[in-house]
């Protein structure tokens, strides 16, 4: 065998789609090692849409015939559909969801195939794929999310008078309704919602024609593509269109936000389940028992999405490190950008749709909830706020029902239970309409402007909330 055909012998050996300046295969576990199609095969479908726009674009340029054009589409469309029924064969050999998707082109349609690949590189086409998956799922997960805040609304109109403790500091504050406490849930997940809407926004804008990283001298149109991909427009360095993942970044940094927000609605619901709490029933589906006793009902659902946030903030600081110290363009390195996307993408949809199931599905208990509220002298600060209405100068009424607290503390008795002739040894300025304010319906009644507890506020701002989800 001459040292030319050897030569031949051993290229033929490497992978067939870049093959050609190689002299030896690749090593059986650099090639395990290397690979992505493991994990980036979930890109299937967006590679594939952005395989026929760019054929497409490439019949206009005048690269392909209208007979090859439709030939690739018509391929790539039987691929697709193999793909998701099961019936496709992925190869480590291939190494990503590119190669093995053009490989199995040429396959069916011979040399028409290898010209697919004109004018774009792996670079642009992986940087554009990710793009229409992420804006794919961003689009479920935008659902789920309004799903969930449509459930909030609906449970808070319901009980926007079912009165409980505010808390400050895990103690007893001031009374408010488990409405009003609902709400303020529903404006955390609006403010991540607007986060979400923005992270599309920035993203939507097309790689494809950056190629490697200098962008190609072929006649392409740019324009064209990113409109049949539905983006907003195409980038505008090719350098920078190849080489950031800052928009999937900016996506886990939502995550991360999100399950934040979660976790700790997720907490309160843990506590609020405890026997220590009681203020509110899960129904049996969320929960789980114990092997060993047999009267614990766990709240597993919100504990789990409480664990699950440290999750998605551990794949937000991987991404950042990931891309901290990479110079442009395209590295290597980018191929660990897609599992921890891709998990957090899974954990986000979970854990929304977990909780839009669950939350318009909690029981409040009532009784316990007031109960609680009575506690810890919940109406305290409208003490002080009626003894300013009455001429005394804020200091010296949070002295005066400083006073009274303790005094109750030592005979058992909240300020609302206690006689009018003991309230008036603290201040001669009380009277007897000091219970209009004591009782915990005149204390959230009292808080009657937009943002306050007052029943008939939650009520308007549920109202409203339901308004604004209609329009998304």
């Amino acid at each position: 065998m001459s040292n030319k055909d050897t030569t031949a012998h051993s290229a033929s050996k490497t992978n067939s789609q870049w093959g050609g300046r190689f002299s030896e295969p690749t090593d059986a576990f650099v090639q395990r090692f290397t690979a992505s199609v493991m994990f980036d095969q979930r890109l299937a479908k967006q590679d594939i849409q952005g395989s026929i726009a760019h054929a497409t674009m490439l019949e206009t340029a005048g690269v392909l015939t209208a007979e090859e054009r439709d030939a690739i589409i018509n391929a790539l469309s039987d691929i697709a559909a193999d793909i998701a029924n099961g019936h496709f064969a992925w190869s480590v050999a291939l190494e990503d969801v590119h190669m093995n998707i053009e490989s199995e082109l040429t396959k069916r349609i011979g040399l028409t195939g290898k010209k697919l690949h004109t004018g774009r590189s792996r670079n642009d086409q992986v940087a554009t794929d990710i793009r229409l998956y992420l804006r794919d799922e961003i689009d479920v997960i935008a659902t789920e999310l309004t799903r969930l805040q449509q459930g909030i609304v609906g449970l808070a109109e319901r009980e926007a008078a079912t009165i409980m403790p505010g808390f400050t500091h895990l103690q007893t504050a001031q009374p408010v309704t488990f409405g009003h406490h609902l709400m303020a849930w529903f404006e955390m997940l609006t403010r991540d919602y607007t986060r979400l809407l923005d992270c599309r926004k920035r993203m939507n804008q097309s790689p494809l024609g950056a190629a490697a990283l200098a962008g190609t001298t072929y006649p392409i149109n740019r324009e064209l593509t990113s409109e049949l991909l539905g983006f907003a427009h195409p980038t505008r360095n090719s350098l920078d269109s190849v080489s950031d993942r800052d928009f999937g970044i900016e996506f886990c940094s939502f995550a991360a936000i999100l399950l934040t927000h979660m976790s700790r609605m997720s907490e309160e619901l843990i506590l609020w389940t405890s026997a220590q709490f009681n203020f509110i029933d899960l129904p049996d589906r969320f929960c789980t028992g114990s092997s060993i006793m047999p009267q614990k009902k766990n709240p597993d659902v919100p504990e789990l999405v409480r664990g699950k946030t440290g999750r998605v903030n551990g794949h937000l600081v991987s991404l950042l490190t990931l891309m901290k110290s990479q110079p442009l363009a395209y590295n290597k390195d980018n191929q660990e950008d897609k599992e921890p996307l891709f998990d957090t993408v899974d954990t986000v949809r979970d854990c929304l749709r977990a909780f839009a199931d669950m939350i318009p599905a909690i029981t409040p208990k009532k009784d316990n909830m007031r109960k609680a509220a009575m506690q810890g002298f919940a109406t305290a600060t409208d003490m002080a706020d009626y003894l300013v209405r009455q001429g005394i100068a804020f200091r010296d009424a949070h002295e005066i029902v400083g006073k009274s607290v303790a005094y109750g503390i030592a005979h058992n008795k909240d300020l609302s239970e206690m006689t009018l002739q003991e309230l008036q040894q603290f201040s001669p300025n009380i009277e007897h309409g000091i219970f209009d304010v004591l009782t915990l319906e005149g204390s959230v009644a009292a808080r009657n402007h937009i943002g306050g507890t007052a029943p008939e506020h939650v009520i308007l701002a549920a109202q409203k909330a339901k308004a604004d989800l209609l329009t998304r």
